[in-house]
Parts: C-alpha cells; sequence; structure tokens
C-alpha cells in the first residue's frame, strides 16, 4: 500500500518538475509511510525515499515504513535535510506551503541557502481524496464502532443528566470498543442549546419535551467516523416534528440523488432546496457536509463554495440541519461513500424520530 503510494506521488512529482519534495504534515507523513510517530520529515527525490526520525524512534520507524531510508537527523533537522539534497546533487525542494508558517519558512530558507524552495499545495491531500479498499474497510469499521455507541448511549438520556457526562460515556464506550479517541470534542447539545451547529456538551442538565442533539465520531486506526442524530426527550410538540421531519428529507433526497460526476456545490443544492421550499433556508447556515478520512475535516466540501467533482472512493458526510434560536434545532449526519453509480452508506443508525420518555 505505502509502495502504491510512494509511485503515485513521484508521478505528481515529476507533473510539477520537483527534484525533490519535503513533505512536513504529520497526516501527510503517515499516510505515505504508514508511520505513526509524533515526529519526522519525508524527503524524496526521484529514486530515494527518506523518512527523518528523532531517537525516539529509530526502533519504530524501520518496522513501520518498510519502503523508506530511515535515518535519525541532527538536532536541527534540516542540516541532515541538506545533507541529502547535496548528496544527490539536488537543487530545489518542493515544500508543503499550508503546513509552514512563515517563521518556519524563514529559518528553512536560511538552513537550506542555496537551494530553491517551490511552494506546493495539496500534493499529497489531492491523493488522500479517493480511498483505497484497505482505507474503506477501516473507515466502515470505525462507522460501525459509532453507529454501535449510538445503540449504547440511548438508555443514558434521562432527564436530569448532565450534557457533559453523555459526552464521557461516549467517549468511554468509544475508547472501550478500540478507538484511540473520538474524532473531535463530542457535541451534545440540549434544548434551545440544540440550535447551536457546534454545542459543544455543558453543564446543561437534559430536561424534558426538548430535543437532545449527539454529534460524535470515533477515531479508529487512524481514521475517524462522524454521525449526528437528533432524538426528543418526552413528548414532541409540532413544531419539534416538523423540522424534524425537513431535515430527514433533505437529508434522505441528498442521500438518494449524491453521484459521482456532480460538485460538491451540486451536492449541497439538492438538500438545501429541499430546506429552502419548506420556508427554512435561513436556518440552515452551514455547508451539506465535508470529507473525512485520516481527518476529521478533509476536501471534497459539499457546500455553495464545493467545486471539487466527487468521484468514486470519495468519502464524504450528509449533514443538513435546521437551527431555531431559542427553540432547538435538528442536525442528521450520515457517513457515505462516493460508488460509481450513487453513494453507499457507512453510518446505519436509525433515523426515525426517536422519543423516549
Amino acid at each position: 500500500m505505502q509502495q502504491a503510494r510512494l509511485g503515485r506521488i513521484r508521478v505528481v512529482m515529476q507533473e510539477q518538475g520537483l527534484q525533490a519534495l519535503l513533505i512536513t504534515n504529520g497526516v501527510n507523513r503517515q499516510y505515505l509511510t504508514g508511520f505513526t510517530g509524533s515526529s519526522g520529515y519525508v524527503l524524496l527525490t526521484e529514486a530515494k525515499a527518506y523518512l527523518l526520525t528523532d531517537f525516539r524512534y529509530m526502533s519504530q520507524a524501520p518496522v513501520q515504513a518498510v519502503h523508506y531510508e530511515v535515518v535519525e537527523h541532527a538536532p536541527k533537522p534540516m542540516e541532515t535535510v541538506r545533507a541529502l539534497l547535496t548528496k544527490h546533487g539536488i537543487s530545489k525542494v518542493g515544500f508543503e506551503k499550508m503546513d509552514m508558517t512563515y517563521g518556519t519558512y524563514l529559518s528553512t530558507a536560511e538552513a537550506l541557502q542555496g537551494i530553491e524552495l517551490v511552494a506546493t499545495g495539496g500534493l499529497v491531500e489531492r491523493l488522500r481524496l479517493v480511498k483505497d479498499a484497505a482505507e474503506l474497510d477501516v473507515m466502515k469499521e470505525a462507522a460501525d464502532l459509532a453507529d454501535r455507541t449510538f445503540t449504547h448511549i440511548l438508555p443514558f438520556l434521562k432527564p436530569g443528566v448532565k450534557e457533559l457526562d453523555i459526552a464521557l460515556e461516549i467517549e468511554f464506550f468509544v475508547r472501550k470498543n478500540g478507538a484511540a479517541s473520538t474524532s473531535f470534542e463530542t457535541i451534545v447539545a440540549s434544548g434551545e442549546r440544540s440550535a447551536l451547529p457546534h454545542g459543544k456538551a455543558s453543564d446543561r442538565i437534559l430536561q424534558m419535551n426538548e430535543f437532545v442533539k449527539l454529534d460524535y465520531g470515533a477515531y479508529y486506526k487512524s481514521y475517524c467516523s462522524d454521525i449526528t442524530r437528533t432524538i426528543v426527550l418526552g413528548k414532541p410538540t409540532d413544531k419539534h416534528k416538523e423540522i424534524y421531519n425537513i431535515v430527514l428529507e433533505a437529508q434522505l433526497t441528498a442521500l438518494d440523488k449524491i453521484k459521482p460526476g456532480m460538485t460538491g456545490q451540486q451536492a449541497d443544492a439538492i438538500a438545501r432546496d429541499v430546506i429552502k421550499q419548506h420556508g427554512y433556508g435561513e436556518f440552515f447556515g452551514h455547508g451539506l457536509g465535508h470529507g473525512l478520512g485520516m481527518e476529521i475535516h478533509e476536501a471534497p466540501r459539499l457546500s455553495t463554495q464545493g467545486d471539487v467533482v466527487l468521484t468514486p472512493g470519495m468519502t464524504v458526510t450528509v449533514e443538513p440541519g435546521i437551527y431555531l434560536p431559542g427553540f432547538g434545532g435538528v442536525r442528521i449526519e450520515d457517513d457515505i461513500v462516493i460508488t460509481e453509480t450513487g453513494n453507499q452508506k457507512l453510518t446505519h443508525s436509525s433515523k426515525d424520530l426517536i422519543v423516549l420518555d
């Protein structure tokens, strides 16, 4: 798998006219090498692949990065980068402009004086857009764990329980069942707080006759899942039912129609149009979804600004919502993979309006 990725990034380097490429982004480093340590650099040339790291990982790195020559870098890592570039007669190296601060760029330029630095953007990220079979297998497992977590947490949703306690139980369950952590800080938002799209868990106590919105995921084997479900404690009002059913209609319509060949903007419009037709367009203020994989937010975006064309193997969320200040909000979210003919759900928890007495 790593060997295939190495071949693909070298093709990109040739297309960009790069003699060498320096990878400093930690996620990109792991994607290319399989190395899970917290520190290191990848240096690629046309013929050589180096993983530079420090003393702590000199036993671990060769086991994981089997297609790379592992080098223990100097206390100042760019000294080792310079030495390797000089060894191979390379006078120009690409760097990841989105991962390097201006201060780091200046110090890197000084350390590599005489070697031209070429800013590159998103070279590895574009490879990560389309997941291979091994990645999809892991993401299905991460999604399954998110589903099992939803089943587990339902009995804990009771009046008198703090949002924070619900979030803690979610964290405990995903870790106990194989995840390194949740994919992000768990959102538990009840009552009027459910109108906050990213209402992180608080000291608020769950009460009867209100929405409870849960948004969480499992960070499992270096990949993320992301699911949102909204339930009602007690007796739902007509307004609760109305906005829930509109969001559900929007989400189901999008799931039915999203397919390869459309842009993220076109996918977003499918659900957005449903919500607008019901008169709630102004209360759906975020995009329909986002890519996910090794990071919780990746390309492509399903939004009014999403210009990437969806292709088979891309994994995205589909999460329309309606948020009414002072009353509450609903979001329903699933993870999907784009297929040759449409899409396939990775998350499968019930989306019927669950009412807990």
